[in-house]
């Protein structure tokens, strides 16, 4: 296993299938910052929440030039239940390969009741203009989230203003 890539790093490259049949690589967004959030599961509780609040912050991410993307390995058509039962404005990458959860260090062992096993950690990372990870979050608590995502994709526009 490679090392997670931290604050200041190039973030991993990616060419992912997204919902509703499309794709989103990072060749695409070269040049443009943007917010990537992994998940565990489409549907359940945290996820949802967590989801729920970057679509309803997603304009205001938008206005400063900041694409926001979730990323789960779920499957397309999984996403496209999620998205359209939710409401959800945000494009969601497919890896259901998981090696892109991997390169993002965000797979690790978790521990329920004392059973181990592998999983996603919620984690999420804001990606400067120039492919450069400015900002990392690990173990993320939905709470209050979206909001300090979206403190710092301010300070990153005002410093590239």
């Amino acid at each position: 296993m490679t090392k997670a890539p931290g604050e200041g790093d190039l973030a991993p490259e990616f060419d992912l299938p997204t919902d509703g049949g499309g794709r989103l690589s990072s060749a695409g967004l070269k040049g443009r910052p943007y917010v990537l959030f992994f998940y565990p599961k489409d549907d359940t509780s945290g996820c949802t929440k967590e989801a729920i609040g970057f679509t309803e912050s997603h304009e205001e991410f938008r206005k400063l030039g900041v694409e926001v993307i979730g990323a789960s390995k779920d499957g397309v058509k999984s996403h496209d239940r999620f998205k359209e039962k939710h409401g959800l404005s945000v494009p969601l990458l497919s890896d259901e390969e998981g090696s892109f959860v991997e390169a993002w260090g965000s797979w690790v062992e978790k521990s329920m009741y004392g059973r181990k096993y592998m999983g996603i950690d919620r984690s999420t990372f804001l990606v400067d203009a120039d492919g450069r990870i400015v900002r990392s979050w690990r173990k993320v608590k939905v709470p209050g989230h979206v909001a300090e995502v979206l403190e710092a994709a301010r300070q990153l526009a005002a410093r590239a203003a």
